[in-house]
């Protein structure tokens, strides 16, 4: 099974954080998968400044990116990944425990991939964590730029 390199996750709540984790560790799909727990750390990262500044090249093939966080919200760390052409290929999946239609129509006028609602009991999460992390480190084709293991083997 092909593997996706690099997964950013953004998510504040620890306990959905480490759900997804485990989803993702368990069925082996992505070699590394970073957390950062608001939309400020998530645009450090990708833009390679703070914390990050040292973090090596080359972007996530995937954001999983929580909607409502301190500092900067979902949405804007949404609108900014697609409207600078470095970053608008990332594929930007928003994982988010609202139902709202205005924050669903937003995310899509915004440019998201996928709108996944957070299910509230624990299995369906972490199923839904395994299907959207299968769909895009097994049928999905990553944007160029982004790390791949099969990449590795080419070089």
């Amino acid at each position: 099974m092909k593997s996706i390199k690099r997964i950013l996750l953004v998510e504040d709540s620890q306990r959905d954080a480490e759900l997804a984790l485990d989803a993702l560790a368990g069925n082996h799909l992505a070699n590394e998968v970073v957390h950062v727990r608001d939309g400020a750390d998530a645009l450090d990262y990708l833009y390679k400044r703070g914390q990050f500044a040292s973090r090596p090249d080359g972007q996530p093939a995937l954001v999983l990116l929580d909607l409502k966080m301190p500092k900067v919200d979902g949405m804007e760390v949404l609108r900014q990944i697609k409207g600078d052409p470095a970053l608008k290929t990332i594929p930007v999946v928003m994982m988010t425990s609202s139902r709202e239609e205005q924050d669903l129509v937003n995310s899509y006028q915004l440019g998201v991939n996928a709108y996944v609602v957070k299910p509230v009991k624990f299995h369906e999460f972490v199923d839904a964590v395994k299907q959207v992390g299968a769909f895009w480190a097994v049928i999905n084709e990553p944007p160029p730029g982004t790390l791949q293991r099969s990449e590795s083997a080419r070089s």
